[in-house]
């Protein structure tokens, strides 16, 4: 049976993969997005039910379509965003089979193009987009074994404290993610431990403007390179209950128990770092330091924006910070589960091309990798710090889909004699 020959695969159907159909789509190339569940599936089952989006509706979108039943200002709860990258799928008319998984990706022998083998059989493809995002594989450090006896769970399979056996909950991790389940499960009324560890604590809005439109106007969306140490600090902001700035000062005001970064486990009992009051602290500079640029734009631009002089304001250290628990006996405390807010790594095992370092990290330049023909999309730092936005996945697919217009040019090139 002959193969399925297309020019160009897009492997991945969430918003990476959607900006890349539209590119290409704009290009006149042809192309086929294999998605191996449902459009935007992870939004959907690999996140916990009351999730909002990070940004506001007017931000977190594609330039081509509004988020019709919400207020711009307001944050998209997960299913709505789902809906609308299926709505936008259907409005560019992308050419999205669902249901089919990429099993293997390997260049041809003596021949251009590559040998895509699939669920649904083999696929030979001139280029490959490799656009399955920055949330591939969820990572749970080796701390705690297995068969403890306390409910481990990754943040990808919590949806609400229901869920959870009775008890105290420790959540590791403080980024967006810990920070949002720990809140919930505090707001439900247990007993919660937060492990904090090394993070940025940027204001959710300030004078009058939310933090994403201060990162536009201060040019921090197009840093085109992480500094030295920054490429994975943790983010602490939310968009949950409205919109508020994290505070964790607040959370431990309202009961919550904060510890420092976990980092042994024996026999039952969870040791950390000493490092509590210090990650708190440089979460507070960030948050000042953004503060402090947004004056001085507003002053040196002259901008109509009232002083917000409370949101200078660092309130008392908690008890749980001035004298922090180095240890917790888990049964002890009625620590019955573990949220493990912890992040994820990427997984390219699929893809049997010469395109990775000895690390297994893409080699790559804003997408373009070592391998001819074969692309990355949704990378974070990809080309700039939003790359792994939704605004700016489709900015960075918007060049992948340039190169790869250009490429075809070249091998379309016929001598004239």
């Amino acid at each position: 049976m002959p193969s399925e020959r297309i020019d160009t695969l897009v492997v991945g159907g969430g918003q990476a993969g959607i900006a890349m159909s539209e590119h290409l789509g704009k290009n006149g190339i042809p192309h086929l997005v294999l998605e191996r569940h449902r459009i935007a599936e992870r939004w959907r089952s690999e996140r916990w039910d009351s999730l909002v989006a990070n940004g506001p509706a007017w931000h977190d979108r594609f330039p081509g379509l509004e988020f019709e039943q919400i207020d711009p200002d307001a944050f998209a709860p997960k299913e709505m965003v789902a809906d609308y990258f299926v709505d936008y799928a259907d409005k560019i008319g992308a050419p999205i089979r669902c249901g089919v998984e990429v099993t293997e990706v390997r260049h041809n022998d003596h021949r251009c193009g590559f040998r895509v083998q699939t669920s649904d059989g083999v696929i030979e493809a001139g280029r490959v987009v490799a656009a399955t995002g920055p949330f591939q594989r969820p990572v749970i450090p080796p701390l705690v074994p297995r068969d403890a006896p306390v409910t481990q769970l990754h943040s990808t399979a919590y949806r609400n404290p229901q869920q959870l056996p009775a008890g105290a909950v420790l959540v590791i991790g403080a980024g967006s993610s810990g920070g949002q389940i720990a809140d919930e499960l505090l707001r439900a009324g247990r007993s919660v431990y937060l492990s904090v560890g090394p993070h940025d604590r940027p204001p959710r809005a300030y004078r009058g403007r939310d933090f994403v439109w201060w990162l536009g106007v201060l040019g921090k969306w197009d840093a085109a390179a992480p500094g030295p140490g920054t490429e994975h600090v943790t983010i602490s902001v939310s968009g949950a209950y409205g919109g508020r700035t994290v505070d964790f000062r607040r959370l431990a005001a309202e009961g919550m128990t904060l510890v420092g970064r976990s980092e042994a486990f024996d026999d039952g009992v969870m040791h950390f770092a000493p490092d509590l009051a210090d990650n708190i602290a440089r979460g507070d500079a960030n948050y000042l330091s953004v503060l402090a640029e947004a004056d001085a734009y507003v002053e040196r631009n002259g901008l109509d924006l009232p002083p917000e002089p409370a949101a200078h304001e660092i309130g008392p250290e908690p008890r749980c910070v001035t004298e922090p628990l180095r240890s917790l006996d888990l049964a002890q405390a009625g620590v019955t589960s573990i949220i493990w807010a912890t992040g994820f790594a990427l997984d390219y095992g699929w893809l049997k091309v010469d395109a990775f370092d000895a690390d297994g990290k893409p080699r790559h330049q804003r997408g373009v990798s070592s391998e001819p023909g074969v692309y990355f999309l949704g990378l974070p730092w990809q080309s700039r710090r939003g790359s792994s936005f939704i605004w700016g996945v489709w900015h960075d697919a918007r060049f992948i889909a340039d190169q790869i217009a250009i490429q075809r040019g070249y091998l379309a090139y016929r001598p004239s004699s």
